[in-house]
């Protein structure tokens, strides 16, 4: 499947990326397989000399295909995005066994989430500046390895704040995989495969029925009496919700944290990760960046012409003016040894910059932070409140803890069509990657105020099915479009720094929410439904250019 793009339009917000390359195969004494080959001078000549490398590169993964090396990436970062929803539904639907248990209010009950929103927050700013300083590849292995260590630790305390901490570590964990995962996929993916990025989300969605089944096969059968109060709140003697008696949640904890450890053997032990050639050329890594891609090349049993002499010709060839070491650093590159930490913050702070060196680029940069603070804002209300809603309002007609827990798989299950229609409507005609968020967004907003005007089982079922199939669809497409949206050199830090944003936000909902919860139970939905609608409008502001396919440079 081919990637073509939605817009015409020369790609301004895009400093870094040149127009199409022109192929000059056909001319005497040019070899096809050969990715200097396929470059137009005229292309290269506005590039400084590492983004004229990088195209070169990125030509050369365009000519080996999507080959073994890069389905394993791929499924290997589709993991990082499973896990990131696999913990993120997991707090909602143990919320109510575990506020039987601990005697908590819905306020308190709010600070759970909270924390690992705090938790997220912090590693989706920290990992996604990291991944642009000690690379792709660290950073790949210890979001997961974080994530598994503190969430097997999750089953075992008795006390609600020593809940708050392990949550907040998991989340610290889990909060860098989108940036870094997105970041490595885009840099590895052949540009004819770029709707695998958008298609990485579909692992959130099965990650969500995931953790639905395996709480359906735990919480109901080894939960207390939905009637039974807290130990702590009533005399000895009294029956009350023991630890004994409410082990489901903790059963659920323990198998997550095992998915998660059996996740970090696969990437930390089973496949070995390259650093991105991308990441070593901003680094000035010419010659790492060139043996990384003949391994890729050999274990992709794929032949690999560019060496050392096609970076050379290059460079031969670049214009003095770009050439020129008066022209300052460029963005990503290397800093001279033995600079202090100031210096060494100065030219990171200076490459964060790049984010606003255009008025359309800044115009892009701030919409993507205002869009991801309320989608945030939206989803984290939406996953954190709406299993204890539904709960609630199944109870009040009626229906039994385990049909509750049975209807969170039919609910989330249509995610995985969600994520696959977005994947496939950005490439549509006169849809593309604005109409496809624009869309989604609206109609996850609506299904929300729905979901808060009715109460029976079927509008129940349906309006929460309705929600999470937007909400997994408008996902798909931020996910996946936000870091081709920028510079190679600054796109993990603005995918990261996106996320914060979107962290950031997702902190204070909840807090919100949970005061709205003890005094309506459809408050949440409306909280929800309004931050949804101001990411609708947000993407309407979007530079046009900035919406079509990029070259990886």
């Amino acid at each position: 499947m081919s990637a073509a793009p939605t817009e015409d339009k020369p790609h301004e917000a895009h400093s870094l990326s040149g127009s199409a390359t022109i192929s000059r195969a056909t001319e005497s004494g040019t070899d096809p397989d050969n990715a200097l080959d396929t470059i137009d001078d005229s292309d290269m000549d506005h590039l400084t000399p590492y983004q004229r490398k990088a195209r070169l590169i990125t030509l050369e993964m365009d000519k080996m295909g999507m080959g073994r090396y890069q389905w394993y990436i791929w499924s290997l970062c589709g993991l990082g995005y499973f896990l990131d929803l696999l913990w993120a539904q997991a707090f909602g639907l143990i919320a109510s066994p575990l506020q039987r248990e601990l005697g908590f209010s819905d306020a308190q009950l709010a600070n759970v989430f909270t924390a690992f929103s705090s938790g997220l927050t912090a590693g989706a700013f920290v990992w996604g500046v990291l991944v642009d300083i000690i690379g792709r590849k660290w950073a790949f292995n210890g979001t997961v390895f974080i994530t598994c260590a503190f969430g097997l630790c999750l089953g075992a305390p008795n006390t609600y704040n020593a809940i708050l901490v392990l949550t907040a570590f998991s989340g610290f964990g889990i909060g860098g995989n989108i940036p870094i995962d997105t970041t490595i996929c885009l840099e590895f993916l052949p540009q004819n495969r770029r709707f695998l990025l958008a298609l990485l989300s579909i692992f959130q969605p099965l990650g969500v029925v995931v953790c639905s089944g395996i709480a359906y096969g735990f919480v109901p059968k080894y939960s207390c009496a939905t009637d039974l109060p807290a130990c702590g709140s009533v005399a000895d003697g009294v029956p009350c919700c023991t630890k004994a008696s409410n082990y489901g949640w903790r059963y659920l904890m323990f198998t997550l944290g095992g998915i998660s450890f059996a996740v970090f053997i696969l990437r930390f032990v089973v496949f070995t990760f390259q650093e991105s050639p991308q990441y070593l050329l901003a680094k000035g890594k010419d010659a790492e960046a060139l043996e990384v891609l003949h391994y890729i090349a050999k274990f992709n049993k794929r032949p690999c012409k560019l060496n050392s002499e096609s970076f050379e010709a290059l460079s031969a060839s670049s214009s003095p003016q770009l050439s020129s070491p008066d022209s300052g650093p460029t963005p990503g590159l290397a800093a001279p040894p033995k600079l202090s930490p100031s210096q060494l913050f100065g030219i990171e702070f200076k490459r964060v910059s790049t984010l606003f060196a255009t008025a359309t680029l800044a115009r892009l940069t701030v919409l993507v932070w205002i869009i991801y603070a309320f989608d945030y804002w939206g989803f984290s209300v939406a996953g954190s409140f709406l299993p204890t809603i539904l709960s609630r309002k199944n109870a009040a007609i009626k229906i039994s803890l385990s049909e509750t827990y049975r209807d969170y798989v039919i609910i989330y299950l249509p995610g995985i069509v969600g994520v696959a229609l977005g994947a496939s409507m950005i490439y549509v005609p006169r849809i593309g990657r604005k109409w496809a968020m624009v869309v989604s967004s609206a109609l996850m907003g609506v299904s929300l105020f729905l979901f808060a005007a009715v109460n029976n089982h079927a509008s129940n079922v349906g309006l929460n099915a309705m929600e999470y199939f937007f909400q997994s669809m408008f996902n798909a497409v931020l996910y996946g479009w936000t870091p081709e949206a920028f510079p190679a050199p600054v796109r993990g830090t603005a995918s990261g720094i996106a996320s914060f944003w979107g962290r950031l936000f997702s902190i204070f909902s909840p807090l919100i929410a949970g005061h709205l919860l003890e005094t309506n139970i459809n408050g949440p939905l409306y909280l929800a439904g309004a931050g949804t609608f101001v990411c609708t409008i947000a993407i309407l502001f979007l530079p046009s250019s900035s919406l079509s396919p990029k070259p990886s440079v």
